[in-house]
């Protein structure tokens, strides 16, 4: 669910007025953070407000009137805000439908590779954004950009304005683009994060490419069988027996012609019972326990499973070897990584195994990663060699990139597996369908039974 950003005001105790800002997912769960802090801190909230969107009419000195809409808190901050800018404020109302989507994912690669390649020419960060906030298509992504700036302006912490926007940046994007403003290189940290991003989205098209035409061809084929068997079939052979004739109809055509009539009596309960199950499947994939054992058992599937569980392992040691230092909080390096694998089962084990041995038992990482039971031996194999010559990161970084090579090659395979799989769906339901209409060609009534009609 997406997170929004609420305003609370409160007294404290000596009648000093409090305010502050939260995200939450939700009115209720901002109620509950808000009185979470007035408990901490000892004041009495007295007002909560939602971020929204308002829609603004002005008149500039020069006579022209434009439109345009603002994020903000109210209708009056809005105003404030327009009149302190030397604009005749003509009319502001609050947006009815404020819908929010994240961007699409094509112009968050745009966005952040050319924020790389402006932050190696050595703009200052907040030129870079008012340069990109123009060139941005997804109207979701230029208000990420321009309340971004104000925050950064306004002198907000960098990885606190990041996170804020974590739903539609993402947490992995959010985190790296958070740290980079502390790390001493930023175009380092955002060439990194473009040249993830951009893995990860290559990765996924191909897939979706593979796969989206042999789900239509198989689908499609199914149909046209499923069509022959209940409408012609009972249209040509079934025209004999329903006229009476003595007729023998071969084996194939005589199952086909009794599969029509029993689709025929039971048609409503074969849709129910084959959409039902599909429905309540996604359904359950969309919710957290589904997708943790949905991604569990999936990378055991033999041959598919084996490609998707090097491609998490390839994306964590990725992740890793770009956060990752010799001293300091690589727990949380730890944390971030499992995030990104992109494998809910992998990041539980992570999180719940690796990271509590290496803190309550003063485990190593190579022992604490191990335990985990979700990496290769060969990844484990690296990373052992990698902490015994105190090169932890490189190994980490070669072990990305192998999988990475491995996988677009293992990937190809799989493409032209899953394609001779459809292949030979095709040819079998064009052989029965063959031979279905052989048969039916061959049935010629009896001298009698032609008499009779």
């Amino acid at each position: 669910m997406a997170t929004r950003e609420y305003q609370f005001q409160g007294v404290a105790p000596g009648g000093q007025s409090v305010q502050g800002t939260i995200m939450a997912s939700s009115k209720r769960k901002a109620k509950e953070k808000v009185e979470d802090l007035s408990e901490e801190h000892g004041f009495k909230p007295s007002d909560l407000k939602k971020r929204r969107t308002f829609f603004y009419k002005v008149r500039h000195p020069n006579g022209k009137v434009k439109e345009g809409e603002q994020k903000a808190f109210s209708a009056d901050e809005v105003e404030e805000a327009l009149q302190n800018m030397g604009l005749e404020v003509i009319k502001v109302r609050q947006k009815w439908f404020d819908f929010e989507f994240s961007p699409p994912q094509q112009d968050l690669i745009m966005f952040v590779r050319l924020a790389a390649n402006l932050l190696r020419e050595n703009l200052p960060f907040d030129e870079v954004l008012e340069m990109l906030v123009n060139d941005v298509s997804s109207k979701s992504l230029r208000q990420v950009i321009k309340d971004l700036n104000s925050d950064l302006k306004g002198g907000m912490n960098a990885e606190k304005a990041f996170n804020k926007h974590r739903d539609k940046l993402g947490k992995f994007t959010a985190y790296m683009l958070g740290i980079a403003s502390k790390s001493g290189n930023m175009a380092e940290i955002y060439e990194a994060t473009a040249r993830f991003l951009e893995r990860k989205d290559e990765f996924r098209s191909r897939v979706r490419s593979s796969m989206v035409m042999p789900a239509v061809t198989t689908v499609g084929m199914i149909g046209a069988m499923i069509w022959y068997v209940w409408y012609i079939v009972p249209a040509t052979a079934g025209l004999f027996t329903n006229m009476g004739m003595d007729i023998t109809l071969p084996p194939l055509t005589r199952y086909s012609l009794a599969f029509s009539h029993w689709l025929d009596a039971n048609w409503l309960w074969v849709l129910i019972g084959t959409v039902t199950p599909i429905v309540a499947f996604v359904a359950w994939m969309r919710t957290e326990q589904g997708q943790f054992y949905l991604h569990k058992y999936m990378i055991k599937i033999p041959v598919l499973g084996k490609l998707l569980h090097k491609i998490n392992i390839e994306i964590f040691c990725r992740v890793f070897a770009i956060l990752y230092s010799g001293a300091g909080d690589n727990l949380r390096v730890l944390r971030v990584a499992a995030e990104a694998c992109g494998n809910k089962y992998m990041e539980y084990r992570i999180r719940n195994v690796t990271i509590p041995m290496m803190t309550a038992q003063g485990a190593s990482l190579v022992d604490a990663l191990k335990a985990s039971g979700v990496f290769t031996s060969m990844a484990i194999t690296r990373f052992k060699s990698g902490a015994e010559t105190g090169s932890v990161r490189e190994s980490a970084r070669q072990m990305a990139d192998y999988y990475e090579q491995e996988t677009e090659l293992s990937l190809d395979a799989a493409v032209e597996g899953i394609q001779t799989g459809v292949s030979i769906i095709i040819a079998i339901g064009v052989l029965f369908l063959t031979i279905l209409s052989a048969e039916m060609a061959f049935i010629q009534p009896s001298q009698a039974d032609m008499m009779g009609m």
